[in-house]
């Protein structure tokens, strides 16, 4: 297999309407970002790992962990943006988007995520599901949900509940979107540069950006599971689970 350079980089804000410096938060008393970047780190796929941040604060609270990290403009809209300027700037055959509001992240599933373009040159893009259980959370229009053909490309990803099952007694299933994603860096510094399309407007999921342009997107099914970090709930919740965990 040929040695490719990856790197991982985590796109940090410090705007959040709902979380003000959701990055710099506390968690079991070290701020997110510091438990994001520690558990990227873990991964073996990865030459470096850097946050991209807008903020001087966020900087240097990662600098002062031992972390590395770059300043990008306080005007882009969407965390695709922010990693396409940082990757601009590094040498790197891969790059992977890793949420910056994931502090329980699995090394594993990074791992999982990179591993199909590391094998296939021809890939441009991946990205991760995991089966539902829960019939609350196909109907929860915050949780992703996504579709794939028999080899594993992405058809479509919505807010919808996606199959419609009009025949009951089918035995498909519902997938969730895991928001982690891995680029060839020369098709995402492509990717940043295309138009908004149709139906990521009208569904709010840049992704079908690469689907409405004709791009295929390979999705690997994980059972490591995340919490992402969006509402005082969601933080409270994993400051429980951190406790758990120091706590043997």
């Amino acid at each position: 297999m040929e040695s490719k350079q990856v790197v991982g980089i985590i796109p940090a804000r410090y705007g959040s309407t709902r979380l003000p410096g959701k990055p710099l938060l506390d968690i079991c008393g070290e701020p997110m970002i510091q438990h994001v970047y520690k558990r990227a780190a873990e991964a073996e796929v990865f030459d470096r790992v850097i946050v991209a941040t807008d903020d001087e604060r966020i900087k240097e609270r990662v600098e002062n962990f031992g972390g590395e990290a770059v300043m990008t403009s306080t005007e882009h809209k969407t965390g695709t943006d922010r990693l396409a300027e940082a990757a601009r700037r590094i040498e790197a055959d891969i790059i992977v988007n890793i949420q910056g509001d994931e502090p329980l992240i699995s090394p594993a599933m990074i791992e999982e995520l990179v591993y199909p373009l590391l094998v296939d040159s021809t890939l441009v893009m991946s990205t991760l599901k995991q089966e539902i259980k829960d019939q609350e959370e196909v109907n929860n229009p915050d949780l992703v949900k996504v579709v794939t053909d028999k080899e594993g490309y992405a058809l479509y990803f919505s807010r919808s509940p996606i199959p419609y099952l009009r025949n009951q007694e089918t035995d498909s299933k519902f997938y969730k979107h895991i928001g982690l994603y891995a680029y060839q860096k020369s098709f995402l510094l492509k990717f940043a540069k295309l138009e908004a399309t149709p139906l990521e407007q009208a569904e709010s999921l840049e992704q079908l950006r690469a689907l409405e342009n004709g791009y295929r997107i390979k999705v690997v099914e994980t059972e490591h599971a995340s919490i992402g970090v969006d509402t005082e709930e969601d933080l409270k919740r994993v400051r429980n689970v951190m406790e758990e965990i120091e706590n043997g």
